[in-house]
């Protein structure tokens, strides 16, 4: 594809000065809950740590992408919200949290422009 794009292309293909960047999330539940418990925290996080932050999750329950409610970028600070918020809950073993990628393309390198 040719990089002499128009504004316009850019900005439909979310690149350059339009890259959205975003985070990965891989969780792990303790054993023994319950589809019930899973559930309950998978309605909390989605309240409480993704809508109170202008977020979005799109994924499963143990695995997904997290990205901006509307369109534009992840802050560092939305980032570290969500990890402190998964970090202090008790029904999860183990909690990874990705640095800030390229919500659009993940193996592009986050651009100055951002």
């Amino acid at each position: 594809m040719a990089t002499n794009r128009s504004r316009r292309l850019r900005k439909k293909l979310c690149v350059d000065e339009f890259q959205e960047l975003g985070f990965e999330l891989n969780l792990e539940f303790k054993d023994g809950l319950t589809t019930e418990e899973v559930d309950s925290f998978l309605d909390q996080f989605l309240i409480q740590a993704m809508e109170a932050n202008g977020l979005d999750f799109v994924g499963g329950e143990d695995f997904g992408l997290v990205c901006l409610a509307e369109r534009g970028s992840v802050s560092e600070e939305q980032r570290a919200a969500a990890e402190a918020w998964l970090k202090s809950r008790s029904e999860l073993a183990v909690v990874e949290v990705s640095p800030l990628q390229d919500a659009w393309y993940p193996d592009k390198p986050i651009s100055a422009a951002v």
